[in-house]
């Protein structure tokens, strides 16, 4: 029974996700001949996820909404170009993603990351888990030392490395979106992955027992 709940569940989820990707090529496809307001449609229902990929990259809102404004405007003038061999979703995280890189690498910029409920007594192995845990809590004195630190070893990894922790660990997306987004292989996401993980275990391992 459990297995065939899951079972439906899933393929609710992927025809969820096949709708959404049908929607958003009928908006580009309107874009493309003319339609403007098409694009407004596109530009809202994404805006506030590529804020987010930016935001967590730069750590600076200014820059984050000027990022946002400019891959917008990036995906606009390039739309033409869209053949739909990805997903818009998968092809516009790209245009962000590459435009925050080369802001980050212009600048060289560390980011730096704000998280909200870290366990104090979280093993190293489970650091990265709270990536995806952004709640509102107190902070103690020992938390904040703690979130302190955190930050500090993320500001260590390269950017193509905190780029695929961010999209993985927050953004919620797999291996393969991750891939086309950053045009590589599913095989280079895992080893980037893999490493950005240790790093951080190895960085924070004086501080989490």
């Amino acid at each position: 029974m459990a297995f065939t709940r899951a079972t439906g569940q899933l393929a609710g989820a992927e025809a969820i996700a096949s709708t959404q990707i049908d929607e958003d090529l009928a908006l580009v496809t309107s874009v493309q001949n003319g339609d403007a307001q098409a694009f407004d449609a596109l530009m809202r229902k994404y805006r506030e996820r590529i804020y987010s990929i930016v935001y967590n990259i730069t750590a600076n809102r200014e820059d984050a909404a000027d990022l946002t404004q400019e891959s917008f405007i990036r995906a606009y003038t390039s739309i033409g170009r869209f053949k739909g061999k990805s997903s818009f979703f998968t092809w516009l995280y790209r245009i962000a993603v590459n435009t925050t890189l080369s802001h980050v690498k212009r600048h060289r910029m560390r980011r730096f990351f704000s998280f909200d409920n870290i366990n104090e007594e979280m093993a190293p192995t489970e650091i990265v888990e709270c990536l995806a845990q952004r709640h509102a809590g107190d902070r103690s004195a020992g938390l904040a030392e703690l979130q302190e630190k955190l930050n500090e070893a993320l500001q260590k990894l390269s950017p193509k490395h905190r780029t695929v922790v961010i999209l993985f660990e927050i953004e919620g997306l797999n291996h393969q979106e991750i891939a086309q987004i950053m045009k590589t292989s599913e095989g280079t996401v895992r080893s980037r992955l893999h490493y950005a993980k240790q790093e951080l275990q190895s960085f924070l391992q004086d501080y989490v027992k």
